[in-house]
């Protein structure tokens, strides 16, 4: 497969180390893009569900996958988020092509753009850490509980389905929540005159132009790759949000053979916020 040359490549919410993670999609998906620069924004390997007995050979391909990125020389950073809140206090550290931080500026084309996971707004986790972390065992039970009822309604011929989904959708309190996190991130965001704001955390991809008596602003979001396999892309001057489709990588199914030495290498970046500037042009 030729890979897609992309100028910014955005990802969040992987959840690396967990049951829902669709770590062999994500993969493809690494493997079909040349970006420019790589954006991980937080909760990449999932430190509160994360169990040795549970990091299958399709999530260490994922993590050598995107050390290969950083060996060819392309940027990559990582934002924290909460789910790998730990590396909070390595922030404000690089190694070569890779950067910690626990935000990010970027200057694209003229145009100011934040990025950030977006945790801080979620008063269940600044409030009550231990309920958030509660809630995460029980939301990977639920994604455990959905891949057999998928594997059944594949059987039966049926299409998937996304429990946790309905169950977003049918809550009008969570809906009230995300549309609480939108706007509050577009209210701070516009108050400092930035033209987009990016975030991950709330697991719902999104690009919309928000407004109040001050000015507007461009919220995104990259989604997740538990439930929506979704991405942010910058290319030629336009943003716009990657879906994987499986029919795109039928005749690419191949998964690297795990490589036990990839978290070795990662050892380094788990043992160190800086607001950087970065230009963009064609």
């Amino acid at each position: 497969m030729q890979k897609r040359k992309v100028d910014l490549v955005i990802l969040s919410d992987l959840h690396l180390g967990t049951y829902g993670c669709h770590a062999k999609e994500l993969l493809q998906y690494l493997k079909s893009i040349e970006p420019n620069i790589l954006v991980l924004n937080g909760d990449i390997i999932d430190a509160w569900q994360f169990s040795k007995s549970y990091f299958p050979r399709e999530h260490f391909a994922v993590v050598k996958q995107i050390i290969q990125i950083i060996s060819s020389g392309i940027p990559v950073y990582y934002i924290t988020g909460n789910h790998d809140d730990v590396l909070r206090r390595f922030s404000d550290f690089d190694l070569g092509n890779f950067f910690l931080k626990d935000k990010l500026l970027l200057n694209i084309q003229g145009k100011k753009v934040w990025i950030f996971h977006g945790d801080i707004f979620d008063s269940s986790i600044t409030g009550a850490r231990w309920l958030a972390k509660l809630g995460g065992k029980g939301y990977d039970m639920l994604i455990r509980l959905n891949r057999l009822i998928n594997k059944l309604l594949v059987w039966m011929g049926r299409p998937r389905m996304s429990l946790s989904q309905k169950i977003k959708d049918g809550v009008k309190r969570a809906v009230k929540f995300v549309s609480d996190f939108e706007h509050i991130a577009a209210e701070i965001a516009i108050n400092n005159h930035y033209d987009y704001v990016i975030c991950g955390h709330v697991h719902q991809p999104q690009i919309r132009v928000m407004s109040n008596k001050h000015g507007k602003v461009t919220y995104l979001n990259s989604g997740d790759w538990i439930e929506n396999l979704s991405a942010l892309e910058f290319d030629k001057g336009k943003w716009s949000i990657y879906r994987y489709n499986e029919v795109d990588f039928i005749d690419h199914a191949e998964i690297a053979e795990e490589d036990s030495t990839g978290m070795d290498i990662l050892k380094p970046f788990l043992h160190s916020d800086i607001f950087v500037e970065l230009t963009l042009s064609h």
